[in-house]
């Protein structure tokens, strides 16, 4: 397996955890719903994360056309669950054909904007990318745990 086919199947693996997560919320208005002391829904962070992959893997790497409005990703509510599903594996689909492209010279070149205050290579950005994919992750798993008063999500494929 080359290093693009596991950062791929990594990738996969876990939006099919933030798909079944999405799906375990009992109606869209929880999916909006803030917890005391926490800024943002589960709704927002599916927002967010959409818009992150889709700029910093689909149109950077992929050169797929988005205009990312970021600011909207936390704004916006009330888009029911199942729109965000089907966003979600769109997303899935697209960083999965993406990164899997990718061959070693690509994976090991600098990566197409300066992020992070520092140049990195296409690579170490995907292992943040990742990284931060699970980051919102662990926070969507909790807000509905909180909000449902829920138990862990048996993901598929563990």
């Amino acid at each position: 397996m080359t290093i693009a086919h596991g950062l791929a199947a990594l990738f996969s693996r876990d939006l099919t955890r933030l798909i079944q997560e999405l799906k375990e919320f009992p109606n869209d208005e929880t999916l909006w719903a803030r917890a005391p002391g926490v800024k943002n829904s589960a709704g927002n962070l599916v927002l967010h994360l959409e818009g992150n992959l889709r700029e910093y893997i689909g149109r950077q790497l992929g050169r797929v056309d988005y205009s990312r409005v970021r600011d909207q990703e936390f704004a916006l509510a009330g888009i029911s669950r199942d729109d965000l599903v089907q966003r979600m594996e769109d997303v899935k689909r697209l960083v999965t054909k993406v990164v899997s492209e990718l061959n070693d010279g690509q994976l090991a070149a600098p990566y197409p904007e300066r992020v992070l205050e520092a140049t990195l290579s296409s690579h170490d950005f995907l292992v943040h990318l990742h990284g931060h994919l699970n980051f919102h992750l662990g926070q969507i798993d909790y807000l509905r745990r909180i909000l449902t008063e829920g138990s862990a999500v048996a993901f598929a494929g563990l």
